[in-house]
């Protein structure tokens, strides 16, 4: 547990973060090195010295900053990078006829890359091609024409930048799906320590008093089916357990879950299960778009409102999830005394539109199916198929057309 902590703990960017302090430091001071070798052929070495000054001090300074992407502010960068085409600005201001002519180095130098990487760790390849491409315009501005050394120059500031910035997309999903991982492990060890302990008593008791309170009757009956659905949820708490909801990586600009992730399905119908109602469905989670996976489970929850409304509230119901791999498939099932013939239309006239709007609507304008099979004396069969791609309205369309959640009509 220990390794996973300082796993989770140790992001992968924080190598890269000090590659680029120590990279700042030294280029700023070769950048001063040059000038001081140059100094002679400088026609205006004030300008020189006194842009060099200001970028020792403000690399120095900015040290600090360079420990993370959370300190690394967008004007921060904003004012970085402005520095460091301020400097190639300024060479031909500053540096002397002949060495600009032969292609000498700007004021900064390989400074500027430093600039460039920084955007490119703080936000991703698209960052990187933009201040790689503001230098590169710079560099060819204060050149005043393309030549090929100044090319090659840009070019390779230009791929490098956008390679690193690129790497740390990749290494930052990677770490999400690291995190995830090791959130899952540990909550399936803590589990499987709960399952026994549990098992060898809490379930156990809450059995025997299920036994014996239905034996004596009375309120002891009462309470042995308290004590069966506690058992039920405690059973199936601990048999699937609590989804750990997604981390988000650690890193820059870390912003709330934008509603895209798809959902498990049987954690959504998993509220629904208790002593009479027996969820069914495979070990591994049933991914649905969220709107999807929302509306399913609103409409498997006005199936079984209907369920205890018109069967009684301790009647029995089953839901089945199967998944397929275009779409999914979940039927509810009770033991009831059927619909009559001809009681949806009648209540539909009535206004009655639980079936018609909270269930087969949700299912149409999710590009889905909602079937009523139901036979006299035999239960009813509630068949709702939900395609894996979207094809219906959307979650805003749906949310407005269908404003009330699981429970809100009945047939």
């Amino acid at each position: 547990m220990r390794r996973e902590a300082a796993a989770m703990s140790m992001s992968v960017e924080q190598p890269l973060w000090r590659a680029l302090t120590a990279y700042r430091a030294l280029t700023a001071v070769y950048a001063v090195a040059i000038a001081v070798v140059a100094r002679d052929s400088y026609e205006r070495p004030q300008v020189a010295f006194g842009y060099l000054a200001v970028l020792l001090v403000w690399t120095l300074a900015t040290l600090p900053r360079f420990t993370g992407a959370a300190r690394c502010t967008r004007p921060f960068l904003a004012v970085d990078t402005g520095l460091a085409l301020a400097g190639i600005l300024l060479t031909p201001l500053a540096d002397g006829a002949g060495r600009h002519a032969a292609d000498g180095p700007t004021l900064p130098s390989i400074w500027t890359a430093g600039a460039v990487l920084a955007c490119a760790l703080k936000g991703g390849w698209r960052w990187a091609a933009a201040a790689s491409t503001l230098v590169g315009a710079a560099n060819l501005a204060q050149r005043g024409e393309a030549s090929p050394n100044t090319l090659h120059n840009v070019l390779l500031v230009w791929v490098a930048a956008i390679a690193i910035g690129y790497v740390v997309e990749v290494a930052r999903a990677s770490e999400r799906t690291l995190a995830r991982a090791l959130e899952i492990q540990a909550a399936t060890r803590e589990r499987e320590r709960l399952a026994r302990d549990i098992h060898d008593g809490v379930l156990q008791v809450l059995a025997m008093v299920q036994r014996r309170g239905t034996a004596v009757g009375g309120e002891a009956a009462e309470l042995g089916r308290l004590a069966g659905e506690q058992e039920a949820a405690l059973r199936r708490l601990i048999t699937q357990g609590p989804v750990p909801e997604p981390r988000t990586a650690p890193g820059p600009d870390t912003v709330p879950e934008d509603g895209t992730r798809p959902q498990d399905l049987m954690a959504l119908l998993g509220r629904h299960a208790d002593a009479r109602v027996t969820l069914s469905g495979p070990g591994t989670p049933v991914e649905l778009a969220p709107h999807a996976a929302r509306e399913t489970a609103a409409a498997v929850g006005a199936a079984l409102d209907n369920v205890r409304t018109h069967v009684g509230p301790g009647a029995r119901a089953w839901v089945l999830v199967e998944d397929e791999p275009d779409q999914v498939l979940v039927s509810v099932r009770d033991e009831g005394p059927g619909i009559p013939e001809g009681r949806l239309a009648e209540a539909a006239e009535e206004g009655r539109l639980g079936v018609a709007q909270s269930i087969q609507g949700r299912l149409r304008d999710l590009g889905g199916t909602a079937e009523l099979v139901s036979v006299p004396g035999q239960g009813t069969e509630v068949e709702l198929t939900v395609p894996k791609q979207d094809e219906g309205g959307g979650e805003a369309a749906t949310s407005r057309r269908y404003p009330a959640q699981a429970g809100e009509g009945t047939q």
